[in-house]
């Protein structure tokens, strides 16, 4: 009798004993520097002011205390990576650019690094010119094995891209978003014709939509293959419900202050548990 009613406990003690085990495994020593990639949401563009880069700004490697970047979040942890966030991200950039981006890491000895690439490989003038998945994949295999073979250890954080239908809803009722979505011919395959409810139209922004959530299926199971020391933020940020107040007035597409904050908070608790072990 008194052996049954040791077993639940003796089990308890193990469970403890092995939680505590894996979670200890599992933490991670604040790098002494830290590097992002991507595109134009990564560079902060347009979250200070007209048509700029505001790599301050960047949920990132940005160190503005409104934002709470994952710069700032280690900083908090260990004073070891101060001074050492480095932004190579770049407005404009595409799945192409990403390995040339991988290199400066490198060179940069960054042991942590954050990649959110995709948006605009799909914000194509036409459809047709979008990036197949399949290339999507390789270029994102090809980035990680870079990362992997020159900087061994190295930890990646990979963030789903934001859901760009989400962002067609929040701002087709509103003639200044309109305005500026023409003016500029900004990512036309999804923002073109807002108003619009004909088949064609709606057919488009699903199809460029499913593009995107095939980005983010393969970009997260190139992290699995990359193993635990790559992390994704499990499709937050493309789930994620923002508004139109999350976005840059200057042109009502990319993050703002506050949609960077979002970013950087939305992130951040998927990815590794830091700790200060100098």
């Amino acid at each position: 009798m008194i052996g049954r009613r040791l077993v639940p406990v003796l089990a308890a003690v193990v469970l403890v004993f092995v939680s505590g085990t894996a979670r200890a495994a599992s933490v991670e020593p604040v790098p002494g520097v830290m590097a992002a990639l991507g595109d134009s949401i990564s560079a902060g563009f347009n979250a200070c002011g007209w048509y700029v880069s505001c790599t301050s700004r960047s949920w990132s490697a940005g160190d503005n205390a409104q934002v709470d970047s994952h710069y700032l979040r280690l900083l908090q942890v260990s004073s070891a990576i101060k001074g050492h966030n480095r932004n190579f991200a770049v407005p404009g950039a595409t799945s192409a650019d990403l390995m040339g981006q991988v290199r400066q890491a490198i060179e940069a000895k960054a042991g942590y690094v954050t990649i959110l690439i995709g948006a605009t490989d799909v914000c194509t003038p036409s459809e047709r010119e979008m990036t197949p998945v399949p290339v999507y994949r390789q270029r994102l295999d090809a980035a990680l094995a870079a990362l992997r073979g020159g900087l061994p250890g190295v930890r990646v954080f990979v963030s789903s891209i934001p859901d760009l239908r989400r962002l067609w809803l929040a701002g087709k009722s509103n003639p200044i978003a309109r305005m500026f979505w023409a003016v500029g011919r900004i990512c036309p395959t999804m923002l073109a014709n807002p108003t619009s409810t004909k088949r064609r139209d709606v057919d488009r922004r699903a199809r460029v939509r499913a593009r995107l959530v095939a980005f983010n299926r393969e970009s997260a199971r190139a992290c699995a293959a990359f193993g635990p020391e790559c992390r994704t933020d499990e499709g937050a940020v493309f789930s994620y419900p923002y508004s139109i107040d999350h976005i840059s007035r200057w042109d009502y597409f990319h993050p703002n202050a506050d949609g960077q904050r979002l970013l950087a908070e939305q992130t951040f608790k998927h990815g590794f548990d830091w700790a200060d072990v100098r």
